[in-house]
């Protein structure tokens, strides 16, 4: 190319994959349609020629080989030599002339079999003598033949059977492991070398109880394969030791010695019946039942023990399984441990017979939570670090002088509380609570005029009470309302708040706490005819609880008040004791009196304006439902019509 010339774009395109069909007059192409896949396979198979041979095929091949071995390819380093490959169809159509080659050959031994000129077909014939087999030696061939299937068959069954133990082994393993997890999930376990062992104790809990709680977990091999597995079948089996086996609970009786009001009866603590929940396995209630006889073990070990250290007037009795305290005179409780292995049940304990509901869950709750209390303040007991040169604790014990603790003061802060002396404590409040509940209702029950009416409490406290007690009379309710009574029942005492703010300690006696009832009942009906004289305008002349005239009272004190009428002519004058009763008296004016004594002092007539002498009224013989009600209809006969 000359360097002055300008270029020439030169366009390259690739080839026409179609062929061109026709060329039109003015230059337009028409190109033919590209060949399917089947038009393809006809085109190729055209190319086929069927009337070469083989050999001549080979020597073709032979020939392009050498053809293409030539020496022109080892001049031209250059250029890559090409070897030629086999025609795709060259199989198939060998595989095509030799099966045609054996249908000629066929049909040409059949037509000259037809014709039977050349050639005829006869039967094979055997020798009889030949082919005649003795009868023993069938036998023999038969008996082999059935032994080698027999042999056959037993080592089929045995595989089949040992399959069929190996599923249902591997089927157990899976049923104990599974069970096994869900044990571990209820229950702390341990491996011990092959061994899995559990713990039933509280020493997690802070229990210092020196049995070791120990049970172990075992396969169950107790199954016969051949028959059919039970629906309580469990695959795991528990071993606890000897002295937990079987069922334990604490018997708390309270009894008396003297009859009184108030008896508790027989308590069983801790009894559980052994009642299999629906999804629960035997293990999970054999387990349960063995920790319930541990926990009965540990409390009563405690409770016997504190028995024998702690000092009180009346010393506590500890014989074999049974704690003797005597709370209260004349009242004895008794804490028994009862434990039964078996089917033989102990009967060594009381010879009262409990009934099957008597059963007090709330001190079986409260014993609980002694417990629990108990094994937290062991963990709690560790001494946390502090600094050596000033030690947490109260001023007044690094003080010396006078101002100092002495040693009472010093033991008094160190002392606590041991679980006997909690439940005798509470067993106490429980007895004195149920005694001033059946003091009231006696009384309610006795008496029927004035009522009186308790209000308990449902918030309480283990060991404090309170009740409120109400004295009215009845359709006068809202107008006597002068009585009403807080009773806090302790342990050893009841203390009673008024309504204006007195407080009275009663003791653990029940003659005291009637006798208060009483005497505040007999002060209610004076209370009554004081706020009634003032709703019906009479005049409160005098009033006292305390009357140190008349005869005295076995029961507190009598009180008295005296009453006039709205123009002073009447009065009335009424007295009421606890043992004695009520008295009411009615002083008339002198001008209705018939029997008046003469008096040579008094002679003026302005003299006979005052009131005569008192006259005393049959109040049995009064109509009316109560003493306030017969008091009102007295004062009304009495007050002079405006």
């Amino acid at each position: 190319m000359m360097s002055g010339a300008p270029a020439v774009r030169v366009s390259i395109e690739s080839s026409c994959e179609r062929q061109v069909q026709e060329v039109s007059l003015d230059g337009l192409e028409t190109y033919a349609p590209p060949l399917s896949m089947s038009q393809n396979l006809a085109k190729l198979a055209q190319r086929i020629d069927f009337g070469q041979s083989s050999d001549e095929d080979e020597d073709g091949l032979e020939r392009d080989s050498q053809q293409w071995s030539k020496p022109e390819a080892e001049e031209d380093e250059g250029m890559v030599k090409f070897q030629p490959s086999l025609w795709p169809w060259d199989s198939v159509r060998n595989n095509l002339r030799s099966a045609l080659t054996e249908m000629c050959v066929l049909h040409d031994v059949l037509s000259v079999l037809k014709d039977k000129k050349y050639m005829a077909l006869d039967p094979v014939s055997q020798d009889p003598s030949v082919g005649k087999t003795p009868q023993v030696f069938q036998l023999l061939s038969k008996k082999k033949s059935l032994a080698t299937a027999a042999q056959l068959l037993l080592r089929g069954a045995e595989k089949l059977t040992k399959s069929v133990v190996e599923n249902q082994e591997q089927r157990r393993q899976r049923d104990f492991n599974s069970e096994l997890l869900r044990l571990r999930s209820q229950w702390k376990l341990r491996k011990v070398g092959d061994k899995i062992l559990g713990d039933l104790s509280y020493r997690s809990a802070g229990s210092l109880f020196p049995h070791h709680g120990t049970f172990e977990v075992l396969k169950n091999t107790d199954l016969d394969l051949d028959k059919k597995i039970p629906d309580d079948y469990c695959p795991l089996n528990v071993q606890i030791p000897s002295e937990l086996e079987g069922s334990a609970y604490i018997k708390v009786s309270i009894q008396k010695q003297s009859p009184d009001i108030g008896d508790l009866g027989t308590v069983n603590l801790f009894r559980r019946q052994a009642k299999a929940k629906p999804g629960s396995q035997m293990w999970h209630l054999k387990l349960e039942a063995a920790q319930n006889v541990l926990l009965c073990k540990e409390i009563f070990a405690q409770l016997s023990r504190e028995a024998v250290q702690i000092k009180s007037q009346i010393p506590h009795i500890v014989v074999k399984n049974q704690i003797i305290s005597q709370p209260f005179p004349g009242l004895q409780l008794s804490i028994s441990l009862c434990h039964s292995t078996g089917e033989k049940k102990n009967q060594r304990a009381s010879p009262d017979k409990s009934k099957p509901d008597d059963h007090l869950y709330v001190l079986e709750h409260n014993l609980h939570q002694l417990i629990r209390e108990f094994h937290k303040q062991t963990l709690s007991s560790v001494v946390m670090p502090h600094p050596a040169s000033a030690p947490f604790s109260h001023k007044r014990l690094r003080m010396a002088g006078p101002m100092a603790y002495d040693k009472a003061e010093i033991s008094a802060l160190q002392q606590s509380e041991g679980l006997l002396e909690k439940i005798i404590k509470q067993a106490k409040h429980i007895f004195l609570r149920s005694r001033t509940a059946r003091t009231i209702d006696s009384l309610a029950s006795r008496i029927e005029d004035p009522q009186i009416q308790a209000h308990w409490s449902n918030i309480n406290d283990v060991y404090e009470s309170s009740v409120k007690v109400l004295i009215t009379s009845q359709g006068y309710e809202q107008i006597c309302k002068s009585i009403q009574l807080q009773l806090n029942i302790g342990v050893e005492q009841i203390r009673v708040v008024h309504r204006d703010g007195r407080v009275i300690a009663l003791s653990h006696q029940e003659q005291e706490l009637q006798d208060f009832l009483l005497s505040q009942m007999s002060q209610h009906q004076v209370h009554a005819v004081q706020q009634l004289a003032k709703v019906m305008g009479w005049h409160v002349l005098s009033f006292s609880n305390h009357v140190g005239l008349g005869p005295i009272e076995s029961i507190g004190n009598a009180s008295a008040i005296t009453v006039a009428s709205p123009n002073g002519e009447y009065s009335i004058s009424v007295r009421n004791g606890p043992e004695s009763g009520c008295k009411v008296l009615v002083q008339f004016p002198r001008s209705q009196a018939k029997e008046l004594p003469k008096s040579d002092v008094v002679q003026d007539a302005k003299w006979t304006h005052l009131r005569g002498p008192y006259k005393e009224v049959h109040w049995g013989r009064m109509e009316g439902r109560n003493f306030v009600y017969k008091m009102e209809l007295l004062m009304a006969a009495l007050t002079p019509c405006p």
